[in-house]
């Protein structure tokens, strides 16, 4: 069976049951690598992806549910040659250290600030609070969300350890 799903924009009709997780097709059939299988229980959020903006953990998410929805992936905000805000924001602030949560943080990240570009240091760790980092960059992963709303033309209000 086919199930068509638009991914960042363009059409695709990939060969799999309508019960298939959506991460798996992201990354098996249309080698989008950018979500990542962390738990497979929808409770780390390395998975996350926008479906028609709001933050969907990919990894519990049954294709088939997904008829004739937008479904983002990190793949879809920015280039290496001309990334989004969000993504040069992680980089200035090397808010990455092992990398693997990060496209599940941006992207939530991402739905916040589509929301609400002047969030707060306490309204981003309230959005990101569904996704772990165990690393421990949190304060740079916050500092890299505001300095992305400080870019995209918001107010931003907090403040990380005297850096922003």
């Amino acid at each position: 069976m086919a199930v068509s799903l638009k991914v960042n924009g363009t059409s695709h009709n990939v060969p799999a049951e309508p019960d298939t997780p959506l991460l798996y097709v992201l990354r098996n059939d249309l080698a989008l690598n950018g979500a990542k299988f962390g738990c497979g229980l929808a409770q780390c959020g390395a998975c996350t992806v926008l479906v028609d903006g709001k933050p969907v953990r990919s990894c519990i998410t049954p294709i088939g549910s997904l008829g004739g929805v937008e479904i983002t992936t990190i793949e879809g905000l920015g280039t290496a040659a001309k990334p989004h805000p969000l993504q040069k924001a992680f980089i200035h602030e090397q808010a990455a250290q092992c990398g693997y949560c990060i496209n599940g943080m941006i992207m939530s990240a991402k739905e916040l600030l589509d929301r609400k570009p002047n969030a707060t240091e306490g309204e981003v760790k309230k959005a990101l609070a569904g996704n772990l980092c165990r690393c421990g960059t949190h304060n740079r992963i916050v500092g890299a969300v505001l300095r992305a709303g400080r870019e995209l033309g918001g107010q931003t209000n907090g403040h990380i350890g005297g850096r922003i």
